[in-house]
């Protein structure tokens, strides 16, 4: 087994990331590096460490975020707050500034192995008979990217605890009132350990994928949804890449139910989402069933998605006019092509993530056999040609972030995927797709850790990634941790704590069990999206 050593940023520059307040959420967006003054002035309001006044920089916030976030119903809603958790040994963890070579037990599961052996209030101060001694670097930046410190170490600890050598048997040093202590937790071995290539050829992934396509069938609602746009998206897709017959009816409820709740016209409210994780869905169900009826729907949402996006400054609404004069185009060009939460460009206008969504969705309906408008669709992969930097890395809206600069790489994977499946005969497209790829492999740490949704984030980022073999492997291999700490002891699969703090709650062990299980099963290529090719169809 081998652990790859967390990848370093070629820019030794610190990145802050930038904060804009929207109604309901925090949208942060990452800025050019800042001069010195400003940097200081910028990160004393929002309560920031700097580099070199404190090396243990994790990202947590002063009003208690994201620590004081609790989950309301689901398996995790006993917990008294959103911590780490320590993969299958049952325990959930906070990081603390003052002691960052330490962590703070705040909850301990019953039943699991570490129940009655280790005790909220303790810290945690090494394992597998080594003391923690690298701080934490869990931040938002370039530099701060990723789990080197405590979590890194206990990663690696508790998987070769499962492997014949160590025979299930993991070692924790605790400090518990002040007095020394040392615990022994039984983990077992029946879960073994990743191989170093994973998933693919992999027993572990195997039996991971057993157990989580079983778990998400089990969360799906009688009327065939599991709850919101991004679990809509990853749970069937999910369960339709495991190229199970088991699994096909709650697939195909899913897809109906897609099909019974959108419409050609619609103004739902940050509609958008629904409408891209539905065309995504009935596309690939479409192209694995040939099933007739699909195509009725497909038409429906291709209306619907020509209508909401954004071509002309004619689709302004007043509201938007009136209350964000700022965020209003200044040219033709700018924001052309793209979708923002809601149609035409209400609120403040088109956005990466869902540009790239949209231009998946189309690729995916013109391969159905959908009449796609080549001209508007062009309009949205120009859109995200204009936002990525000569890095191929992309930003937020339609305007590079910085040549070479880098973040998380959600909206990169979602344009690295539309790219390489586009349905048009252009070297163009895979070119873009395999720079997208390179670059998410590049850049593996930031994997975990995305704007917006997270999870999101990290399932198109690897799907993406697929693109290229070798990124893929950097990916996989740079965040073998995390596979191996959100793996809960009943089989599912836990939302780690991360900047964006958002989609903590009741359903997030769901969307984090969905995710994962979609890109485990990427080497059965099963759907389009995990590299099955098109049967001859306008490539």
């Amino acid at each position: 087994m081998s652990w790859a050593s967390r990848p370093r940023s070629p820019s030794d520059r610190w990145s802050l990331a930038g904060a804009k307040r929207y109604p309901g959420r925090m949208i942060h967006r990452p800025h050019r590096p800042l001069s010195g003054l400003r940097l200081v002035l910028l990160a004393a309001l929002l309560g920031t460490a700097l580099p070199g006044f404190a090396r243990g920089q994790v990202h947590y916030h002063e009003d208690g975020n994201p620590w004081k976030q609790r989950a309301g119903s689901g398996p995790d809603a006993e917990v008294e707050g959103w911590f780490y958790n320590l993969g299958i040994a049952g325990l959930r963890v906070q990081l603390v500034a003052e002691r960052p070579t330490h962590l703070l037990v705040k909850h301990v599961f019953d039943g699991a192995p570490a129940a009655r052996k280790v005790r909220p209030g303790d810290w945690i101060v090494g394992v597998g008979g080594e003391s923690f001694r690298t701080e934490h670097r869990n931040g938002y930046g370039m530099d701060v990217f990723g789990p080197e410190g405590p979590i890194l170490d206990f990663a690696r600890a508790l998987e070769e605890s499962q492997d014949k050598q160590h025979k299930g048997l993991l070692a924790l040093e605790l400090e518990r009132d002040g007095k020394a202590l040392e615990v022994q937790l039984r983990v077992g071995r029946r879960r073994g350990v990743l191989s170093p290539t994973y998933p693919a050829e992999c027993k572990k992934s195997e039996l991971l994928l057993e157990r989580l396509y079983a778990y998400i069938a089990e969360q799906q609602g009688e009327d065939g949804s599991w709850g919101n746009p991004v679990i809509n998206t990853f749970a069937p897709l999910a369960l339709l890449a495991s190229g199970e017959r088991s699994y096909a009816r709650n697939v195909e409820k899913n897809a109906r139910w897609h099909a019974r709740t959108t419409q050609a016209v619609d103004d739902s409210s940050l509609i958008n989402w629904r409408y891209m994780s539905a065309g995504i869905v009935l596309g690939e169900y479409y192209l694995a069933t040939k099933e007739r009826w699909v195509l009725a729907e497909l038409e429906e949402i291709y209306t619907f998605l020509l209508s909401s996006q954004y071509t002309d400054t004619s689709q302004i609404d007043e509201k938007t006019r009136a209350e964000r004069p700022q965020d209003l185009p200044k040219t033709a060009m700018r924001a052309h092509g793209g979708w923002g939460h809601n149609p035409g460009f209400e609120g403040y206008g088109p956005i990466s993530m869902l540009t790239g969504q949209g231009a998946l969705t189309l690729a995916l309906l013109k391969h159905c056999g959908v009449d796609v408008d080549r001209e508007r669709h062009d309009a949205a992969y120009a859109f995200l040609q204009r936002g990525s930097g000569r890095n191929a890395y992309l930003w937020y809206a339609d305007e590079a972030a910085g040549q070479e600069d880098w973040a998380d790489m959600g909206r990169t994977g979602a344009a690295g995927l539309a790219n390489l499946l586009s349905p048009y005969d252009d070297k163009a497209y895979r070119k873009r797709a395999q720079a997208h790829a390179l670059v998410i492999g590049e850049h593996p740490e930031s994997f975990a850790d995305t704007h917006g949704s997270p999870l999101m984030g990290m399932g198109y980022a690897a799907l993406a990634a697929n693109a290229n073999p070798e990124s893929f492997r950097r990916l996989m291999d740079a965040n073998r941790w995390w596979f191996t700490l959100a793996e809960c002891s009943d089989g599912s699969f836990y939302y780690q704590p991360n900047r964006d703090n958002a989609g903590y709650g009741g359903d997030s062990r769901l969307a984090a069990s969905a995710v994962t299980a979609l890109i485990l099963s990427i080497p059965r290529r099963n759907l389009h999206v995990t590299g099955k090719p098109f049967a001859g169809a306008g490539r």
